[in-house]
């Protein structure tokens, strides 16, 4: 079978994903990526091939690929989150962490981040244009975490800076902030066993199953890094839904004339603009078929999430941005046993934080260029320049 080529490394197809595999998607439902330094490697285009790979119980997660160059041997496994586990080991840990993390619980953490917000918006200078990326979306995330995670007010400006280091993902700043957060986390755990009040890890450290069943001080700390780590997910989530708001004027002013349609607007948003345009690669653990292509063992396939989602089979007019569409089965957040367990939690925050900026900014500008940096793993900004133009 002929399988079409997409090669990461072309210009084009760094600065718009969406044409280059909507070219190829009508063709095959899998296309082979070209990658410097990889062998063959594979990402489904489709939706309903998408849904059906990540799954498939035959394609797993690489369970060993939280180990960095230069993090302490012994903070290596308080590293290894649910992300890098399958199966029993994974289906447990996520059982016992999902009561934490549901609807309901997401939307009664929404007056605090709406506290953390304003907090941010009242620090901007509101007569000169600002990087809304630097001074909003990035700390956004790690204020929220350190909130519902009990970190001290006076500790939070550090928490800001492992935040920024572990966006790097690498490096001599990602090595020494690992000891730090987990030393920090241990701290925080101890607190909420010793004075349990509300917040996310009360909430996770007192889960415990029928068969006694809980998870351990090392599980949370765990938790913890999965958190900072999940944090930049919803920082490039926020700069790219102002960015698209900003592009598309007739859609903004609806949202400002209806902020009912916010809940849609963030679903359409992660729909249309994912700030993680492919999935971490799952490999076959035996010989697959994926859309009619042969995928060996062993070897690495990934979604591509911005093909999926704008797949005409299931969405209609796909490349129409549309704060009012009907909410379908977007990738934005994955799918399976892997589908993000913080999704609510990263909804809420994403509504609140548009919500409020919209409302208080009525004349929320672009200063300049938001560009995307050529990354093809992740759809994210170089920076943000915005006029904000309070009411009065």
């Amino acid at each position: 079978m002929d399988v079409p080529e997409i090669d990461l490394t072309d210009p084009a197809v760094l600065h718009d994903p969406y044409t280059a595999y909507a070219q190829v998607r009508e063709r095959s439902a899998v296309v082979r990526l070209l990658v410097p330094g990889f062998g063959p490697f594979w990402a489904v285009t489709r939706h309903e091939e998408a849904r059906a790979m990540l799954a498939d119980p035959r394609m797993e997660l690489n369970e060993s690929s939280y180990r960095r160059p230069g993090v302490p041997e012994h903070c290596l496994r308080y590293l290894r989150t649910m992300a890098e586990t399958n199966g029993a080991e994974h289906a447990r840990l996520r059982r016992l962490v999902t009561p934490a993390f549901t609807p309901r619980q997401a939307t009664g953490f929404a007056p605090r981040i709406e506290r953390i917000v304003e907090g941010l918006l009242d620090e901007l200078p509101e007569r000169e244009p600002v990087d809304l990326l630097e001074r909003f979306a990035k700390p956004l995330p790690m204020d929220v975490i350190c909130e519902l995670v009990g970190i001290p007010p006076a500790d939070r400006p550090r928490w800001r800076e492992y935040g920024a280091a572990v966006a790097a993902g690498h490096g001599e700043r990602f090595a020494r902030a690992i000891p730090e957060i987990i030393d920090a986390a241990g701290s925080a755990i101890a607190a909420a066993r010793a004075q349990p009040g509300d917040g996310l890890l009360p909430d996770l450290a007192r889960v415990v199953e029928e068969d006694g069943d809980r998870l351990s001080d090392d599980e949370l700390v765990t938790m913890v890094w999965l958190l900072v780590l999940a944090g930049q997910t919803p920082a490039n989530l926020i700069a790219n839904a102002v960015a698209t708001l900003l592009a598309h004027p007739d859609q903004l002013a609806a949202l400002r004339a209806d902020p009912a349609l916010m809940p849609r607007a963030v679903e359409e948003l992660a729909r249309w603009s994912p700030p993680q345009p492919m999935t971490v690669p799952r490999f076959a653990t035996e010989d697959v078929e994926i859309g009619g292509v042969p995928i060996p063992e062993g070897q690495p396939v990934t979604v591509s999430v911005a093909a999926a989602n704008r797949d005409p089979r299931v969405f209609d007019e796909p490349d129409r941005f549309d704060i009012t569409r009907e909410p379908g089965p977007h990738l934005g957040f994955g799918h399976g046993p892997h589908f993000c367990v913080g999704s609510s939690l990263a909804r809420v925050q994403t509504g609140v934080a548009l919500g409020v900026l919209l409302r208080r900014f009525p004349g929320l500008a672009l200063a300049g260029e938001a560009a995307y940096l050529p990354d093809p793993g992740t759809r994210r900004l170089a920076s943000l320049p915005v006029t904000l133009r309070p009411a009065g």
